[in-house]
């Protein structure tokens, strides 16, 4: 026989998944079908079917950045999907590739995960789309948002940390937290190195909304952090279970990384007049 309070505690399980799956990247909302062409799926064989990973976005012809944490010990089989809304869906815009080259940056921490930045050249240049398309990333000299600066994010990431996955890009609007808050020994100490930026929403009290803060969750590593528009930082770690009040997301700021990103990609001049081999 079940008791009161076994009923009760089964009911408040159902209730949260309810609500989690409603919501998305803790606290986000689904992002309009291919509004976000640059995005991109990195995704690993499951059997006889691809299963997302980790995201990624388009810089230029042929090229996706992302985390090096999402294929540390190399590609092992993935493919990168770009064209994606629903991940289970038969999409037209749908396009998948092998990975050709795969570039971790030399400095990358496994301790706290500084220089987490890397990418992936593709086995073929993609098709231009209203699907498929690139996004600018700031270069050195560019002005990173300050603290309280409203970003933007994106990804197939978990929706809550029950480990629940959306099928359909979700998006969420956060907010740069001040460095040197996430410098404290109580939120990431000396981990949080000045290659990061810090930022999550705090709902304000009373709140109304089913999670007190929005965040990036596990699967959206990889992704982007947008300032207007400009991809400023890379979605890469943040505490070990997502929506924590003293652990906003962190990211991996694109700026510091110029000249490797120039040097690996080997830019032609022609491309672009301002950068060299």
């Amino acid at each position: 026989m079940v008791s009161e309070k076994d009923f009760l505690v089964a009911a408040a399980v159902l209730v949260f998944a309810l609500i989690s799956h409603s919501e998305g990247i803790i606290g986000g909302r689904e992002a309009a079908p291919h509004s976000r062409p640059y995005m991109a799926s990195i995704q690993v064989p499951e059997g006889e079917n691809l299963k997302h990973e980790c995201g990624g976005f388009v810089i230029a012809d042929q090229w996706v950045m992302t985390a090096v944490h999402c294929l540390p010990t190399g590609p092992n089989g993935r493919k990168v999907v770009l064209g994606v809304h629903s991940l289970s869906a038969t999409e037209e815009t749908k396009q998948t590739f092998d990975i050709l080259e795969l570039h971790n940056h030399p400095g990358f921490s496994a301790y706290n995960y500084d220089n987490d930045i890397a990418l992936i050249k593709l086995d073929r240049p993609f098709n231009i789309s209203e699907a498929v398309k690139a996004v600018e990333f700031l270069r050195t000299g560019g002005t990173n948002p300050d603290t309280d600066a409203m970003v933007e994010t994106a990804g197939w990431g978990s929706l809550d940390n029950l480990g629940s996955r959306p099928d359909k890009l979700r998006e969420v609007d956060i907010k740069v937290v001040n460095s040197n808050l996430c410098k404290r020994s109580d939120y990431f100490g000396r981990k949080f190195t000045n290659n990061m930026i810090c930022a999550h929403k705090v709902c304000p009290d009373p709140c109304n909304q089913p999670h007190k803060k929005e965040d990036t969750c596990d699967g959206d590593s990889g992704g982007p952090l947008l300032y207007n528009g400009i991809a400023v930082g890379i979605t890469s770690n943040g505490g070990k279970k997502c929506g924590q009040i003293k652990k906003p997301g962190i990211y991996t700021i694109i700026s510091h990384y110029t000249q490797w990103i120039d040097n690996t990609m080997a830019l032609q001049p022609t491309a672009t007049p301002d950068q060299s081999d």
